[in-house]
């Protein structure tokens, strides 16, 4: 899940990374209200609010907060109620969403 940068570092050029989108069965959502250690209240794109947790592979990677933009990969049991959180996108990337109008 590391974002590789596309230009040189070592001599000052601009490092772009390449956005992240959500792939076939996910969804963008913002995170509305923290429920526990690992448990959030997201507000899903479909107008849908998840029950959402961070599965054990990705608990240490990424520390979510309220207000923060995540996509969400609904379960195949459940699905209008609960979900995993897959990624946090940054403050710029949540700028370059805004620009395409996804958020």
């Amino acid at each position: 899940m590391a974002r590789k940068p596309t230009t040189d570092i070592r001599r000052g050029a601009p490092i772009e990374y390449k956005l992240k989108m959500p792939e076939q069965g996910e969804l963008i959502g913002t995170v509305v209200k923290i429920a526990g250690a690992t448990k959030f209240f997201v507000e899903c794109s479909d107008g849908k609010q998840r029950l959402c947790a961070i599965p054990g592979r990705f608990r240490r990677r990424f520390w979510v907060k309220e207000n923060d933009v995540v996509i969400v990969k609904p379960w195949v049991v459940q699905s209008d109620e609960r979900g995993d959180i897959v990624w946090r996108y940054s403050v710029m990337d949540i700028n370059k969403l805004r620009e395409r109008q996804l958020i």
